[in-house]
């Protein structure tokens, strides 16, 4: 398909993929307690957890109440999973890394809201996909 990057295809036992997703964490209640530090200490905590999971950290960033991180993962892992082991380690490890953190940001002892934002991304846009599929040359 035109317009595609081999380059970022990985290959499993039995399957190729091209899977990203861009996650977005708030902080609860959205309180604003990350410094450049903390979100360092951050990153460096969640490439280890995206490692644990052979999940790549492509990019990450936040502000001061919440991060963005995109990633690509192979198509045996479960987002919810992975989302749930990113923020589960990361709220205990700011904890012992960061212990100014505790009173101002572990508010009802959680750092992160309960929700969060997941969306796929990468490749082609829907529009080029379905006329690529619509295009396909289907036997009479």
């Amino acid at each position: 398909m035109a317009g595609w990057c081999i380059l970022s295809i990985r290959k499993g036992r039995h399957c190729a993929f091209e899977l990203h997703a861009h996650l977005v964490f708030s902080t609860k209640y959205r309180g604003k307690v990350f410094n450049d530090k903390h979100l360092e200490t951050l990153e460096g905590i969640f490439r280890h957890v995206c490692n644990e999971f052979e999940v790549e950290l492509v990019e990450f960033n936040g502000e001061m109440d919440h991060i963005h991180i995109l990633v690509h993962y192979p198509p045996k892992v479960q987002l919810s999973k992975l989302v749930n082991s990113l923020k589960g380690v990361s709220s205990r490890k700011m904890k012992l890394y960061h212990p100014e953190l505790v009173k101002p940001a572990y508010l009802k002892n959680a750092l992160w809201a309960r929700s969060y934002f997941a969306g796929s991304c990468g490749g082609a846009s829907i529009d080029v996909l379905k006329t690529y599929i619509e295009n396909q040359a289907r036997p009479d």
